[in-house]
């Protein structure tokens, strides 16, 4: 498991009878086994949900925020997630480098 001192925050925006959310929350589930996310979900159609997909440029649902900003939509991909993940995390913690803005 990767050691982070925050989880990621995960924001999902997504849609009844939808086949890419189902797997979207399985491929977070699965992700969340080893990596600490803390998983908002939202409704797409909620006035929340259209404002933030505007924001993200999300056309169609899954929608996902990774920290706050636009990560993807549509079929999230398991291994794009991870990658991401690692690389953020692995920016986090090298020693000597300026603190994100």
């Amino acid at each position: 498991m990767t050691n982070s001192l925050a989880p990621h925050r995960i924001t999902l925006l997504t849609q009844a009878d939808c086949a890419f959310c189902e797997h979207a929350k399985t491929v977070l589930a699965k992700v969340g086994a080893d990596h600490p996310l803390d998983i908002t979900e939202i409704d797409l159609t909620s006035e929340e949900g259209r404002r933030l997909g505007a924001e993200a440029g999300v056309l169609f649902a899954p929608g996902i925020l990774l920290n706050g900003e636009p990560f993807s939509y549509g079929r999230l991909s398991e291994r794009r997630l991870r990658r991401a993940l690692k690389d953020a995390a692995t920016a986090s913690t090298t020693p000597g480098d300026p603190a994100p803005k």
